[in-house]
């Protein structure tokens, strides 16, 4: 049987939510391939998110070089997701985004892992790429991770 890798996005989700998502799944350590770990959403800035899933017995490591570079990040605000997935599949190709990918397997086939970002739809976000790439060299069954979305906030969409 294959290793299960988990992604999730917290857009629309309050921390509870996630964490309770990570939990039920049983997830042990969450990998944040958020190029830029800072949020205006309360709580899921690194440092403050790393805290709360410690106190719930969750792991979490931060692999910049697995985010999206800074033109994907605008092409995927800007609702051009194909163009994002371009940007990102070249990023791929760099020496600290191979090293990355490399760690992440090897920290996912240990324990159950769940890939972590912003946009909650997976199809939309570069956590799709990685997942796949994950699933087509190590073989791991994929599940994304839905959660029932709070009520939209009046704040601007985190950067």
């Amino acid at each position: 049987m294959a290793a299960r890798l988990y992604t999730i996005g917290y857009e629309q989700a309050s921390l509870d939510q996630v964490i309770g998502a990570l939990k039920a799944a049983g997830v042990a350590l969450v990998l944040d391939v958020r190029a830029v770990a800072a949020s205006r959403r309360a709580g899921f800035s690194k440092t403050m998110l790393a805290a709360s899933l410690k106190a719930a017995g969750v792991d979490y490591i931060h692999l910049r070089a697995l985010g999206t570079p800074k033109a994907g990040r605008e092409a995927a605000r800007a609702g051009r997701i194909a163009q994002m997935h371009d940007i990102f599949e070249a990023h791929l190709a760099e020496p600290d985004a191979i090293l990355a990918l490399a760690e992440a397997g090897e920290i996912a086939r240990a324990r159950p892992t769940a890939l972590l970002c912003y946009e909650a739809d997976a199809a939309h976000c570069h956590r799709r790429i990685l997942a796949d790439r994950l699933r087509a060299e190590l073989n791991f069954d994929v599940v994304d991770l839905d959660i029932a979305p709070h009520p939209p906030s009046t704040a601007a969409k985190p950067g």
